[in-house]
């Protein structure tokens, strides 16, 4: 995230009542969404769907900076559940916050072409891609854009820096043991993130151990402070009461531009 975390607050707060006027939360909403980092800055951030390393295999639409926007609520219940990790020497790490509409559309447009398997070895090798809407692995909305909803995992401290991602690198399947798989610092979870793969759903019984352990302690933590995991997927998890539970917001995901607030060109 670039600028300060004054910055950044104003910024989400100044860009949500220009670009949400006409929804139906009106400006109420501009207060709502803040910066994850004004909030606690010792989370963890790596936002994938601003960059490559992710199912699509490019930048999604709606993600002009790497900044996690979630709703003040969900922030602070995060910050509950990080104090707990702290004293047991792990941290949270978010892949995913807010998401707009035109990054979920983008998703659904990339869903569609078939013709595109970039990225397929990693994050899908055992889906046939022409059933992604069917199996459940995309659609036309998703809670991120409520606003409560995130990706998370657990690393264990001291935290050491994730390599960059190269674009064209040999690809290992997300269901591949740890040691093999992309290394992005998390403990180790049975799957890699966004692993379109039955491995991924919470509690399936294959995953035991060390890595049914891991899965426990970030879904017991988080429960603990608010959350409810989503049973497919075990990074995804949502703050309940959520305070937009029916509004899909579409504002993009950036900081102050040019050093004032307000939305990006």
């Amino acid at each position: 995230m670039t600028g300060s975390t004054s910055a950044s607050r104003t910024f989400v707060v100044a860009a949500a009542a220009v670009l949400l006027a006409p929804a139906a939360a009106g400006p109420t909403a501009a207060g709502e969404f803040v910066a994850l980092r004004s909030v606690d800055a010792t989370i963890i951030q790596e936002l994938r769907y601003t960059g490559r390393h992710n199912f699509v295999g490019a930048p999604v639409d709606g993600y002009r900076q790497p900044l996690c926007i979630v709703t003040r609520p969900a922030a602070r219940a995060l910050h509950r559940a990080q104090s707990k990790l702290l004293r047991q020497g792990y941290s949270l790490k978010v892949y995913d916050c807010y998401r707009p509409q035109r990054a979920v559309d983008h998703f659904v447009r990339w869903a569609k072409n078939l013709d595109d398997e970039t990225m397929k070895k990693e994050f899908y090798p055992q889906v046939d891609k022409s059933r992604l809407f069917a199996d459940g692995y995309i659609a036309q909305r998703s809670g991120h854009s409520r606003g409560s909803t995130l990706d998370l995992t657990i690393v264990k401290l001291p935290a050491l820096s994730t390599r960059p991602y190269v674009p064209g690198e040999p690809l290992v399947p997300c269901s591949a043991p740890q040691s093999e798989r992309f290394p992005d610092i998390s403990v180790d979870m049975g799957t890699g993130f966004d692993c379109f793969d039955t491995l991924s759903h919470t509690d399936d019984p294959r995953i035991q151990g060390g890595q049914r352990a891991n899965r426990q302690l970030l879904k017991r933590t988080l429960t603990a402070e608010g959350f409810v995991n989503l049973p497919e997927e075990w990074w995804h998890f949502t703050f309940r009461p959520e305070p937009f539970p029916d509004t899909y917001f579409d504002f993009p995901v950036a900081g102050p531009a040019n050093g004032r607030p307000g939305p990006p060109p």
